[in-house]
């Protein structure tokens, strides 16, 4: 009786695929499926061609071919983000690529744009705590008026979210050392050489504190 019962059933089902594919409708709902999701796939081949690009300009000992490769991985992250606004990823290459470049108030506006409630959702924790520790090293390296307090917020932050993130210790020791909050720099500095012991300038800050 079962069997009888799961026999029909596997007709109709058969029936039914037979007449849906004689009208073409799996076709029909797997182009619309591609169609829906091809700027998002398009974003991705994008980023991964820049990521590529910013890894060889990196390794690249020549300042010219550095440069130039910069500007194509700049270049596809733009394309990435044209593609799709909301992937943090794709601001964050663009942040690094423009960086690499000497554009530094340009690369921090690329990291603000990843890390705002739009796109910031794309990112684990981990990946969030380096993009909040690299925001903060922009600001350090701009050394704007008013910057430090907000990158000791930003590398607060970074060492929660990427507590193996022995340079944002680091630097979070940089900035409070700044601030004469001595107790609190060699906290982070220490911390910074629990997790990397041979950072020598986590070991030279402590030094010159007189741990």
């Amino acid at each position: 009786m079962l069997f009888d019962i799961l026999l029909q059933v596997g007709l109709i089902l058969l029936m039914v695929f037979l007449f849906l594919a004689m009208h073409g409708i799996p076709n029909k709902v797997l182009s619309k499926f591609r169609f829906r999701n091809r700027p998002v796939v398009q974003a991705k081949r994008h980023f991964v061609l820049g990521a590529q690009l910013l890894a060889r300009a990196r390794s690249s000992k020549n300042r010219s071919d550095s440069t130039s490769l910069a500007k194509e991985a700049l270049a596809e992250a733009e394309k990435a983000i044209a593609f799709d606004p909301k992937d943090a990823a794709a601001h964050i290459l663009k942040s690094l690529a423009l960086d690499l470049q000497g554009f530094r108030t340009s690369a921090l506006d690329s990291l603000d744009a990843a890390l705002s409630p739009l796109c910031v959702k794309s990112l684990s924790d981990q990946e969030r705590g380096d993009a909040l520790f690299k925001r903060a090293e922009l600001k350090v390296a701009i050394a704007r008026r008013g910057r430090t307090d907000s990158a000791v917020a930003d590398l607060e932050d970074a060492v929660t979210l990427s507590p193996e993130n022995a340079k944002a210790f680091r630097l979070l020791g940089d900035c409070y050392e700044g601030k004469k909050m001595k107790e609190e720099a060699k906290k982070a500095y220490q911390d910074a050489l629990k997790i990397e012991p041979e950072l020598t300038a986590a070991r030279e800050a402590l030094d010159r504190l007189g741990s």
